[in-house]
C-alpha cells in the first residue's frame, strides 16, 4: 500500500527529509504559487495532486471553475503529473457540472484524474467509475459524509468492486493504523503526522512490529517546532516504506 503525507512539509527549499523520495500529496490551491514545488517533484518517490476542493467546500474561496480548471491543467502539463483529482465539487455544483469539469480536464491534459466517488453519487455510479477509470478515490471520510463505522463497514465492497474491474482505490484521507492493515486499498493519504507536532509528541516507528509509537515530551518542556515535524516526518517515512512492502 502507498501512504502518501499531505500537509505542510518540512521539505522546503531544496531541504529534503530523508534525502528525498518520500510520497506526499498536495493541494493544487496550495502549491500553485509556491515556485518550492517544481524542485521537489522530481525528488519524489511518488506525487498525488488534489484540486484543492475541499478548500472550497469549506466556504473559505471562490472560483469562476473553468479557470480554475484550466488552471489546474496547465499545472498538471508543465509539471507532468500522473495522478491527480478531479474537482469533486459536487455539494457546490452538482454532479452533471463536476462530470462536465473532469471532461474538460481530460481533454486539456490528455489524461485521466481519479474520480472520487460521494455518498450522493450513490453505489451504481462506483461501479462505473471503476469500469472507466484506472484509479479512483472513496471521499467524505474527513468530512464524516458518512459515520466512520458505516464507512469502514463498506470498505471491503469498494475495494472488492474496484479491484474486480481492474481498477486501483484511494482512500481520501484515511488514517487508521489498524483500518490500514485491515483494508486493502492501494493507496491512501494522511495528515496524522501533522498531530504529533500539534499535541507535544514525537512518533516512533518499529519496524519490526509496524506500530507507531509516541514519545511524550517530559513535564515543563516544549517540543522545537521544527526539528518535531521534521522529525515525525521521517518516521512516517520509515511507515511509508514498511506499507509500501508489507500491507
Amino acid at each position: 500500500m502507498n501512504i502518501y503525507l499531505a500537509g505542510e512539509h518540512p521539505i522546503k527549499n531544496g531541504k529534503y527529509a530523508h534525502g528525498g523520495g518520500q510520497k506526499i500529496l498536495e493541494s493544487f490551491y496550495a502549491c500553485k504559487d509556491n515556485p518550492w514545488i517544481t524542485k521537489l517533484i522530481p525528488h519524489l518517490g511518488g506525487f498525488l495532486l488534489d484540486s484543492g476542493a475541499f478548500t472550497f467546500m469549506q466556504g473559505t474561496a471562490t472560483a469562476n471553475w473553468d479557470e480554475y480548471t484550466e488552471q489546474y491543467a496547465g499545472f498538471i502539463k508543465t509539471h507532468n503529473i500522473d495522478l491527480f483529482f478531479e474537482l469533486d465539487i459536487d455539494a457546490i455544483v452538482g454532479l452533471r457540472e463536476v462530470e462536465r469539469l473532469r471532461a474538460k480536464l481530460e481533454r486539456l491534459t490528455n489524461k485521466q484524474p481519479i474520480p472520487v466517488w460521494h455518498k450522493s453519487r450513490g453505489l451504481e455510479y462506483f461501479t462505473i467509475m471503476c469500469k472507466e477509470y484506472g484509479y479512483v478515490a472513496v471521499g467524505g471520510i474527513v468530512s464524516k459524509e458518512i459515520p466512520r463505522e458505516k464507512y469502514e463497514a463498506a470498505f471491503p465492497y469498494f475495494i472488492k468492486v474496484a479491484h474486480d474491474n481492474g481498477a486501483k482505490i484511494h482512500g481520501l484521507g484515511y488514517t487508521s493504523f489498524e483500518g490500514i492493515k485491515k483494508y486493502h486499498f492501494d493507496s491512501v493519504d494522511s495528515t496524522a503526522w501533522l498531530y504529533g507536532n500539534r499535541g507535544g509528541y514525537l512518533y516512533k516507528f518499529d519496524p519490526r512490529t509496524g506500530n507507531m509509537g509516541k514519545i511524550t515530551a517530559p513535564a515543563g518542556h516544549r517540543l522545537a517546532s521544527q526539528d518535531a515535524a521534521r522529525w515525525n516526518f521521517n518516521e512516517w517515512i520509515k511507515y511509508q516504506q514498511y506499507a509500501e512492502k508489507y500491507l
